[in-house]
């Protein structure tokens, strides 16, 4: 079974709001966040630093989100902002404007009853690795019902660190609608303390690690409602879908738009009005302060013919950083 906000994930069409930099419930060795995202107190929508509300329904409009997931560091401990920007998304874009957010403290019920006012659709509990295994009976059971009682749908989000049955049973039972279990990765967050702990990459992969992943799919991979994410499908699949509904969205006339999710256009540093002298429609180019851009296979054809004398193709992002992939001279 696939939730509907992974369902927005698979599709590309999940925006990434982080909140809250800061978790001060535990340091997990695994936590995967990046020096620049860890302890801090600033809010990004996928890779927009946020300054304003505006800042986030741009960014939404920009890859014509299906819905938004609320991470950090830990949202619950910055309830405020969390609701708000909810409510914000909700006002702007209606309740079909799916929302999940991912927590590792329980919260309560005060906070599950204002994050459902808020907005809030699917709630995705991750209890502390320790506790796995002894959790019936615990304030973890206790707040899948509550969440649920206040109107959320409640589900657990775990690392692929071993097989738990105790997850299934919460399935089973009706507390948990599902159980998303997602391959065990390094990243530059985590790669010293996880190879500290003794874990090393997979032959062959670029994030995965050594873990128990066949035996965790045979001890939970049957149950109906339990997703096994892996990092190829994250990385192959879901990350390049979001860039190319990006790059769909905001594209001009003359970008093209790659199977990757990259815009491709020329670059060159003649005057616009040479370019009209050369008889180029403006749909075609756009000025900018040094220079100019323009579909790259009109630039390549008139280099070719001597027409321009220098330029260049290039690949970028589409995120709203530009990082630029690939520079291809032309001359």
């Amino acid at each position: 079974m696939i939730s509907k906000g992974c369902e927005q994930c698979a599709k590309g069409g999940k925006m990434v709001l982080f909140v809250y930099g800061y978790c001060d419930q535990r340091d997990c060795f695994y936590c995967p966040l990046g020096e620049n995202r860890k302890n801090v107190d600033t809010v990004y929508a996928n890779e927009r630093r946020v300054e304003s509300d505006e800042d986030v329904l741009t960014e939404a409009r920009r890859m014509d989100a299906l819905g938004t997931s609320i991470t950090g560091g830990e949202p619950q401990e910055s309830m405020d902002r969390t609701c708000h920007y909810l409510s914000l998304l909700k006002d702007e874009f209606g309740a079909d404007h799916h929302t999940h957010l991912y927590t590792g403290i329980t919260g309560g019920r005060e906070n599950m009853r204002r994050l459902s006012e808020a907005g809030l659709d699917e709630i995705r509990f991750h209890p502390p690795l320790e506790q796995w295994g002894d959790l019936h009976g615990t304030e973890w059971e206790d707040i899948l019902h509550i969440a649920r009682e206040e109107g959320l749908t409640p589900a657990f989000e775990i690392p692929g660190i071993r097989a738990e049955p105790e997850f299934l049973e919460f399935l089973d039972e009706g507390a948990a609608e599902f159980c998303n279990i997602n391959e065990f990765e390094m990243s530059d967050g985590n790669y010293r303390r996880m190879q500290e702990e003794g874990y090393d990459l997979r032959e062959g992969h670029m994030s995965a690690v050594e873990s128990p992943k066949e035996e965790i799919l045979d001890v939970m991979g049957d149950h109906d409602r339990v997703y096994f994410c892996t990092s190829v499908f994250k990385d192959a699949a879901q990350h390049r879908r979001r860039l190319k509904r990006m790059a769909r969205s905001i594209r001009r006339e003359f970008d093209e738009v790659t199977d990757d999710g990259t815009l491709v256009y020329g670059k060159t540093w003649v005057t616009e009005e040479r370019l009209r002298d050369l008889g180029v429609s403006e749909e075609f180019y756009t000025v900018k302060s040094d220079h100019v851009e323009l579909a790259w296979w009109l630039l390549e054809e008139m280099v070719d013919e001597g027409d321009v004398g220098e330029g260049e193709i290039v690949e970028q992002y589409p995120t709203v950083d530009g990082t630029v992939v690939e520079r291809t001279p032309l001359a």
